[in-house]
């Protein structure tokens, strides 16, 4: 059956090849041809060499290689996702960086965002959830991930949507939706992708030998299903043709804006809040190695979430051409967003009762405990942003970035770095981190870059805001755009430099852990699947 399967594989990997070549018309649809035909060449080398094996012999061990390559793909996508922010920040400080006489307008700010934003959302974050929720299953379950080697094409699969996403931003293959989605040959691999990392994770639950689902898998799995369901609607398109590079979109006007905020909002809180939740529930436990505070809880947290954050899109579309009745229900279930999700804070916080003490002597609990102290802060900003009387003066506003990044860099990223700092050593058998020393300059200079990106973002905002909105006694406008653009200036500095600073703690975070493969001694291997979940 696994010789039948690899056919099949083989069949597919074709089809897109020959698909591809129909792309090769300009030059970003070339680069995006041999791209394609490159890794369908690499796989059909892969699955000729692999023919007739069976799968490894010893089924009572974890699949543990995909994870340590998962480990491997998001720190390094995550210190070029750094590296490109960092950029753009001085860009937008210092217009002359876009180079873009030098550079034929490749490297300029409109391409360079939104390969910086799926740097850091798809390529970084999507790497770290799709190898803590490999690892944390397999432990959970007491079972080895389902599907032999369906986790590695997840995992080279997603690779290369990486890779085909970020051409097609600088080379301008793109859709220009929302994040600038890539091509519709690239959202369909997208989906084959995802529809198989499902299947691998589903799967495992289903051949568990523990009996319970640890609340983590719980995340995990409406992370994937839900982020399914928006990346489709959402990229509902209709081809010109099969063998052809464009499409036309399904929605149109405001349906389409509804339709993005649906996706773009759910995108947050499914990928960059469920997902990482998953990763909470699991890793703070586990270094505090206290049980979770309240389970109860969790489970109240899961459940009035996943209700509530579907509804929220729509608080994006204050004073549009949205209905108002729509734009008013997502600030509601906005508001009664923060009631639960404080109540996730908390229980990760309290988690550490008895093991307070831990915040002084182990950097890697006190990465995780901050990254659930943003978690809590943004969420009770972005309710607070979704009513009206506050989003008339932060809408199309820095505070909107501020708030963003306040999650992104403070939630999402301390609750990876934490995650990876765990992992490691364990997934290579080493005793220890190669140094704590290096994880405190990390957690200190990643804290003070958020505090200046952060805070600067906020002043900018609120300034830009006051500023637009500001009349004299005729009732004429005071300021002109370009007024609050040389005002913001400073501020835009400050960001820049809290980028550097995070960017410098991310390659501190590189350094640590290649040392720690390479030059830390080897223990016992703690890979077999023994005992239930951990």
């Amino acid at each position: 059956m696994w010789d039948y399967l690899k056919l099949i594989a083989l069949g597919v990997i074709a089809v897109l090849a020959a698909i591809a070549a129909n792309y090769a018309r300009d030059l970003a649809y070339l680069v995006n041809a041999l791209t394609i035909m490159l890794a369908a060449a690499t796989a059909f080398i892969w699955i000729l060499r692999t023919m007739g094996d069976s799968l490894p012999a010893s089924q009572n061990e974890y699949n543990d290689g995909v994870v340590r390559a998962g480990v491997i793909a998001t720190a390094l996508w995550g210190v070029v996702g750094f590296l490109v922010g960092t950029t753009i920040a001085f860009q937008l400080a210092y217009p002359a960086l876009n180079l873009s006489e030098l550079t034929q307008g490749y490297m300029n700010f409109g391409k360079m965002r939104p390969l910086h934003t799926s740097a850091v959302i798809f390529a970084f974050g999507g790497n770290a959830l799709i190898a803590t929720s490999f690892y944390v299953v397999q432990r959970t379950s007491a079972a080895r991930l389902f599907g032999g080697n369906l986790a590695w094409f997840v995992f080279w699969g997603y690779q290369l949507v990486i890779v085909l996403a970020a051409t097609g931003y600088i080379l301008g293959a793109t859709q220009s939706k929302e994040y600038a989605e890539p091509e519709w040959i690239t959202d369909w691999w997208l989906t084959t992708v995802w529809v198989a990392y499902l299947l691998v994770f589903l799967g495992t639950l289903m051949k568990r030998k523990e009996p319970h689902i640890y609340v983590a898998n719980w995340f995990y799995l409406s992370f994937i299903v839900t982020i399914a369901m928006l990346h489709i609607v959402n990229n509902l398109a209709i081809p010109v043709s099969f063998f052809g590079s464009k499409s036309v979109q399904v929605f149109a006007g405001v349906q389409d804006a509804m339709t993005q905020w649906w996706y773009g909002h759910n995108a947050v809180g499914f990928f960059l809040t469920a997902g990482f939740l998953g990763m909470m529930y699991y890793f703070v436990p586990k270094q505090a190695g206290r049980p979770v505070y309240s389970y109860k809880l969790s489970i109240v947290h899961f459940w009035a979430l996943i209700f509530l954050y579907i509804w929220a899109g729509p608080h994006h579309l204050h004073y549009t051409a949205l209905p108002d009745w729509a734009s008013t229900l997502g600030m509601v279930m906005s508001i009664a967003l923060w009631m639960p999700s404080w109540g996730g804070m908390i229980n990760g916080l309290m988690t550490l009762s008895g093991a307070w003490d831990k915040l002084r002597t182990d950097p890697i609990i006190r990465m995780m405990v901050v990254s659930v102290g943003f978690y809590g802060m943004s969420t009770f900003e972005g309710p607070m942003m979704s009513i009206k009387a506050v989003n008339s003066l932060s809408h199309y506003t820095d505070w909107t970035i501020g708030h963003v990044h306040s999650g992104a860099l403070g939630w999402n990223g301390m609750i990876t770095f934490g995650a990876l700092y765990f992992l490691v050593p364990r997934l290579w058998a080493r005793e220890r981190l190669y140094s704590l020393t290096l994880v405190s300059w990390h957690f200190w200079l990643a804290t003070i870059g958020i505090v200046l990106y952060a805070s600067s973002m906020w002043v900018s905002g609120i300034m830009q805001g006051l500023m637009w909105r500001e009349v004299d006694s005729q009732g004429f406008l005071v300021n002109a755009f370009a007024d609050t653009v040389a005002a913001m200036h400073p501020m835009y500095v400050v960001r820049g430099l809290g980028g550097v600073l995070y960017l410098t703690g991310g390659c501190i975070m590189v350094y640590n852990l290649w040392a720690t493969v390479a030059k830390q001694p080897r223990v016992a291997s703690a890979s077999v699947a023994a005992v239930p979940a951990e």
